[in-house]
């Protein structure tokens, strides 16, 4: 005998994969690692450091 399938569980669980799906997609397309981010930061201060040590008085 088969076996009996709630549909509506079915479809709630292909929904909840196709939006984890898309979110993966998302994040690897415009977000940055917490290590990026660190890096990136640390860059921009060093640069306005720099910046800032050649400034006119």
């Amino acid at each position: 005998m088969a076996e009996i399938v709630n549909l509506r569980q079915k479809r709630k669980e292909a929904a909840r994969t196709a939006a984890r799906r898309q979110a993966d997609e998302n994040a690897a397309k415009h977000g940055l690692t917490k290590a990026e981010k660190a890096l990136q930061q640390a860059r921009a201060e060093q640069a306005r450091a720099k910046l800032d040590g050649h400034e006119r008085e």
